[in-house]
């Protein structure tokens, strides 16, 4: 397979320097550069990994070929000569599912799941969907997940609702290069009564649902507690989404503009549902 290594420039992502692309223009990894990057010094260790992440992508419904391929690599061992490998090519996805299984002990893994988490959620939300209907999307799970974070915030120490609105603050502070909530409402013009997350598009309601997931599941997975600890969570949390932000290339979430009230759009799909009904379609 004839395959190239994008060039791209040292601020970018890691992970984005060894994505490869074929002659189609498709993009892959390989679990040799990915092991790498990853700190698996012994590749036996990563293949572990990899075998749980197919297993994860196998009970997920999904076909293990379409992102696990396997292929035998001749390399150089000196003096001309060559032995052969195995290596595993990798979808996005594929890269998604092996952080999720890597050492949680290494940063880089830790960076990885904040990369691959939301570049796999942008591909999720395709082109073929309005920007309405991901902002719609993205705001009801926004809804559920943080509700949930509120229950495992509670359990781990934020009781009253004046230390919520204090959790919640160190989030959007990471997030937003130290702004807090006012901060946000003032630079975005909203007023008091006007939710922030109301009036954000699909890409910055993505990246504050990633803040809201990934904090819950490790204040969970790492069980911390009490309120200092379970604030500073939130904002470093936040903070790694900025940076992926950053070596992304994109805008900071401060500085993108204010969306139409969410409200005003589910209003516009009632009515729309309402005309098909009237006229006996479903």
């Amino acid at each position: 397979m004839s395959d190239s290594m994008d060039r791209v420039p040292d601020t970018i992502s890691p992970f984005e320097r060894i994505r490869r692309t074929n002659d189609a223009g498709a993009e892959f990894w390989s679990s040799r550069d990915f092991a790498g990057v990853l700190g698996y010094t012994d590749y036996r260790n990563f293949e572990q990994v990899v075998g749980k992440a197919r297993l994860a992508c196998f009970n997920s419904g999904q076909r293990v070929e379409d992102h696990f391929v396997d292929i035998t690599e001749m390399v150089a061992i000196g003096s001309g000569a060559e032995r052969p490998i195995k290596t595993v090519l990798l979808s996005r996805y594929a890269c998604y599912l092996i952080v999720q299984n890597a050492d949680p002990s290494k940063e880089i893994v830790a960076l990885g799941q904040t990369y691959f988490a939301v570049q796999t959620r942008r591909q999720e939300l395709s082109d073929k969907a309005t920007e309405d209907d991901r902002r719609l999307l993205l705001r009801d799970e926004m809804k559920m997940h943080n509700v949930r974070l509120a229950g495992t915030a509670k359990a781990a120490g934020v009781i009253e609702p004046r230390d919520y609105a204090i959790f919640q603050d160190h989030g959007y502070r990471g997030l937003y290069g130290g702004l807090g909530a006012k901060d946000i409402h003032c630079r975005k013009g909203l007023r008091k009564d006007q939710q922030i997350l109301d009036h954000m598009g699909s890409t910055e309601l993505a990246a504050n649902l990633f803040r809201a997931t990934q904090t819950e599941e490790k204040l969970r997975r790492d069980k911390i507690t009490g309120k200092d600890l379970v604030n500073r969570t939130h904002f470093e949390v936040g903070a790694k989404v900025r940076k992926t932000i950053r070596e992304l290339g994109g805008t900071m979430p401060e500085s993108l503009p204010v969306a139409e009230s969410i409200k005003k759009i589910e209003a516009r799909k009632r009515k729309q549902f309402g005309r098909r009904t009237a006229g006996g379609k479903t």
